[in-house]
Order: C-alpha cells, then structure tokens, then sequence
C-alpha cells in the first residue's frame, strides 16, 4: 500500500486544477519504519542505533502510461549501531529531523530485518512513484 498525504494530494489538486501554487521541498528525505504510516498517522519511524534520514533525488518523469519517477541514485543509510528492527515501509520528508512534512508513505515489497551492523539501502531505480 501507499499513499500521498493529504496536504499534498490537496496541494497537487490546487496547482493543477485551480492554478494555486505551493512550494515543494528544496531537498526530499527519506525514512525508514517499524510500522507503515497511513493517510491519518505518522507510523514509527526507526530512531537511534546511528539511524538518520537520507536525501533522495528523483529522474524525470517517464512519458508512458503510466507515469512514473524513480529514485536517481543509491541511497545509503548509516551502519546499524543497535538494532532497527523490521522495516515494513518507507516514507518520504521534507525535513531531515524531526516531523517535518511527511509528503509519501509506501510499504516495502519485502519486510528485512536491519541489526547491529548492518547497512540498510535503497538501490538506484527501486524507490519507483506511479501516477496512473
């Protein structure tokens, strides 16, 4: 499952059918979760052992149908100190601490357990957003 928060699914809906602008996240930041949010809560995002949200950047949209982004590099996140437990989704900020925006939420295809010393990553190309 995945989701658009609401306040940007409105702010797509005020741009593109009302021509009402908003200002999007200079930078995009991407966490990692225990348990999923949804369009009505934050979730639990991964706290202590070194974690640390990490920016992402995206490729130009595809011309087919449907559309879609992916992410343009490899994101690495930092070597477990302590273990993170199992991450169930992932969700994208516009801040790189604290709750900043949450913007997207998606649960991952599958579910890995991150312990002490180990690094988790997103590989180029697998963070994939579709508009259809």
């Amino acid at each position: 499952m995945a989701g658009l928060k609401v306040t940007y699914e409105q702010n797509v809906l005020n741009k593109v059918f009302r021509n009402i602008d908003f200002t999007s996240p200079a930078t995009l930041y991407v966490g990692l979760y225990t348990t999923a949010p949804t369009d009505s809560s934050e979730g639990t995002e991964v706290s202590g052992g070194a974690y640390a949200r990490q920016t992402i950047t995206f490729s130009a949209p595809t011309g087919g149908a449907p559309s879609q982004i992916v992410n343009s590099a490899q994101v690495l996140f930092p070597e477990a100190t302590a273990n993170w437990g199992t991450i169930v989704a992932v969700a994208l900020h516009s801040a790189s601490t604290g709750t900043g925006n949450q913007i997207l939420w998606a649960n991952v295809t599958t579910s890995k357990a991150i312990n002490t010393g180990d690094q988790a990553a997103i590989n180029a190309s697998a963070f994939t957003i579709t508009m259809d």
